[in-house]
């Protein structure tokens, strides 16, 4: 049996924050009306949310570097 260690914890945890950040990118750009075609398209709430999860994609990401100071 072999142990996950923290680095697969670090790379998956990296991903997910990579995927959910993309996602908070696009629902940004949707709400400023820069990517059009879409009914999220200049509605400033979904700027507003795109801020949000761009946020806490990053602080999932740096969550175990902010925690072991």
């Amino acid at each position: 049996m072999t142990s996950t260690g923290p680095s697969r914890n670090d790379r998956t945890r990296f991903v997910v924050a990579a995927i959910a950040g993309a996602v908070g990118v696009v629902w940004l750009l949707q709400g400023l009306g820069v990517l059009p075609g879409s009914f999220m398209s200049g509605d400033p709430m979904w700027g507003v949310a795109g801020l949000v999860v761009i946020v806490a994609a990053l602080a999932y990401a740096a969550w175990p570097r902010l925690r072991s100071r």
